[in-house]
């Protein structure tokens, strides 16, 4: 796909509707919801308002709202992921993710992570109260792990990135807790997801890796080696055998 404005993604329309929402992110594969700095990716803001830098604007409203409808149709997966920014994986490739970070972990696999090291206490603490009551929203999460507090605030902000970037929790939608802004409401992908949950047990981390870097290079058929590797994380010796 030709590109514009650095690594946006051209697109017939501007998008209108979650439905086209839904479309972009399926042709993208993956894609941010906001543009990053040193993220070279498309942005599901700029397929709608078409300028940069981004703003908050009318656009950036209308996208805010579907980050919360795809997941919670199971159009797309939404998480904090590449930089610990918004992110959309589709559903096709979303096994191919899972399967990458290795981290297709079922409920009650939080203290195998733990024990390899692959978490912290804060984040395990999350993730089995998931388990038992999910899914929940921002507020009730945390006072069932006992997060209340100003610094337990930020203690759930850190463990919430970490089971995000693992691939472990999802967004879920929206929950109304109080009278301000509704609250981000959690789900252990494993549960949002189970076509792609179950799938990702099936593929091996290097086919997963070649299918990724594959896809990015339909997408950027120049980007160099060391860009492939920076964005998914790998090595260079991993993004050179996935590139082949």
């Amino acid at each position: 796909m030709k590109l514009r404005c650095t690594y946006e993604m051209a697109w017939p329309k501007r998008l209108k509707t979650a439905g086209d929402a839904g479309r972009f992110v399926d042709a993208a594969g993956f894609c941010m919801l906001f543009p990053v700095n040193n993220v070279a990716l498309p942005s599901l803001y700029y397929a709608v308002a078409r300028r940069l830098p981004a703003r908050w604007d009318k656009s950036a409203e209308l996208i805010w709202g579907w980050k919360d409808a795809l997941p919670r149709k199971r159009r797309a997966f939404y998480a904090k992921y590449f930089k610990t920014r918004g992110t959309f994986i589709s559903l096709k490739l979303l096994p191919n993710f899972l399967a990458m970070r290795q981290s297709a972990a079922a409920p009650g696999e939080a203290a195998d992570f733990y024990a390899a090291g692959r978490i912290t206490s804060d984040a395990r603490a999350i993730w089995e109260a998931l388990a038992k009551h999910s899914p929940l929203a921002t507020l009730e999460l945390r006072h069932t792990c006992k997060m209340e507090t100003q610094a337990g605030n930020v203690r759930f902000k850190k463990a919430m990135l970490e089971l995000q970037c693992l691939l472990i929790v999802a967004h879920f939608g929206t929950e109304q807790e109080t009278q301000a802004w509704a609250s981000n409401r959690f789900e252990l992908v494993s549960r949002a997801f189970p076509e792609q949950f179950d799938e990702a047990r099936r593929i091996s981390s290097d086919a997963a890796r070649s299918a990724l870097a594959q896809k990015y290079r339909s997408l950027y058929p120049d980007a160099p080696l060391m860009q492939v590797a920076r964005l998914f994380g790998w090595s260079k010796v991993q993004a050179e055998a996935a590139l082949q």
